[in-house]
């Protein structure tokens, strides 16, 4: 009986099949769109000849229109020492059968420097002639970064610790950034007790316009600004690589004193990444930046620090650590540099008061904690062996003392 009412279950379940199927008019289902991967191949082949340098296999997967500007890109990617170029469609929009436009991350790393790869999404446009894919353009996506070499032809220049990337600038001057980097490295590996790569790519685009191309922001956000990092914070060694961007216009107007400062700062960016996460404060991020890069210049409180000992000396102490919002670009640029000048006289208190070694560990301990809730003071507490109050109160009384 139970064989039986088996049977009889598997005959009207393929009764009812057979019903659904003439009812959907359709005898069969339908074959899979093979586009995607026709096109995921063609993007592969595209990546391997642009990172063999095959400019002849390069160009047989483009439209013979855009073959043009596509190979004044190749061209500008010479000087660049790849190693590693990678599409990842993320998306195929089909329109008709014979074009296409694809959305994909594209991943590059640089040979010798990046752990990680960088990536950015990309849209391209492809169209279908006799059989074959051809890439008809490619863009930024809506919101994403450009990259260096879209903005014109890009020089190299390699320091012993540092790449440099410029465009639009005299091979001296890439010289000279490449030489400071040299020197900041150096600083940073003396100061920060942790392993890091050790080495540095700077960017130095044409304008500040450029700058901000390569950020994705206004460019008149970062007038002023010397130079920023880009990075995942807390990503590990695999996280997206590191760039030091700077800015043309305010860097070139700097001594040689400030721009190693600069130098040296944004370094000191690269090599805490791994222990900076969204629990840092920016206060101690970017003040540990600057505590590294005037360590050991012999530059005192009131030299490093004039935006806020002007406000000390009218008796407008702070009565609190600066928040992050203090520090975001395009704000009062007084303000804003009073925020950095105080982060620095934080670090500064923590080095002078409980030793470098604290100073480094407490950094560790508050980026190290899950979540920014409770990580000053479990850091504070457990590193400095003191509450968020005991240490505004020293703060406040460092600041004074050292700024009037």
């Amino acid at each position: 009986m139970a064989g039986q009412g088996r049977g009889a279950v598997r005959r009207a379940a393929a009764c009812l099949a057979a019903v659904l199927l003439a009812l959907g008019g359709c005898a069969a289902p339908e074959t899979a769109d093979p586009a995607p991967q026709e096109i995921r191949t063609l993007l592969d082949r595209h990546a391997r000849a642009l990172l063999a340098r095959d400019e002849t296999a390069y160009a047989v997967g483009l439209d013979p229109a855009y073959a043009p500007s596509a190979l004044r890109e190749f061209d500008r990617l010479t000087e660049v020492p790849l190693a590693s170029w990678e599409y990842h469609v993320t998306d195929v929009d089909r329109a008709g059968q014979d074009r296409a436009t694809v959305r994909a991350e594209l991943s590059h790393r640089i040979a010798g420097y990046d752990s990680g790869p960088v990536t950015t999404e990309r849209v391209l446009d492809l169209t279908e002639r006799g059989g074959r894919w051809y890439v008809t353009g490619e863009r930024p996506a809506e919101g994403a970064v450009q990259q260096l070499w879209q903005q014109g032809e890009v020089d190299a220049v390699r320091g012993a610790r540092t790449l440099v990337l410029g465009v639009g600038q005299p091979e001296e001057r890439l010289k000279a950034v490449a030489a400071e980097a040299d020197r900041a490295v150096p600083a940073v590996s003396s100061a920060w007790a942790g392993t890091w790569a050790g080495r540095v790519v700077v960017l130095v685009p044409a304008s500040l316009d450029a700058m901000g191309g390569l950020l994705g922001a206004p460019a008149a956000s970062y007038r002023g600004i010397a130079a920023v990092t880009t990075g995942e914070v807390g990503g590990g060694p695999d996280a997206p690589a590191d760039r030091v961007i700077v800015n043309p216009e305010a860097y070139g107007v700097l001594g040689g004193f400030g721009q190693q400062v600069v130098l040296t700062h944004e370094t000191t960016h690269v090599a805490t990444r791994a222990a900076t996460s969204a629990s840092t404060p920016v206060w101690l991020s970017e003040g540990f930046a600057d505590w590294v890069a005037y360590r050991g210049t012999g530059r005192t409180a009131a030299q490093a620090a004039p935006e806020l000992r002007r406000a000390v000396r009218a008796g407008d102490t702070p009565p609190a650590l600066p928040d992050d919002k203090a520090f975001a670009f395009g704000s009062d640029a007084d303000a804003l540099a009073r925020a950095y000048e105080g982060g620095w006289l934080a670090c500064a208190l923590i080095a002078e008061r409980w030793g470098e070694a604290k100073l480094t560990a407490f950094y560790r301990a508050v980026g190290a904690h899950p979540q920014r809730e409770g990580a000053l003071e479990k850091a504070l507490a457990e590193v400095l062996a003191t509450t968020p109050d005991q240490f505004t109160t020293a703060w406040r009384d460092y600041v004074r003392d050292r700024l009037t």
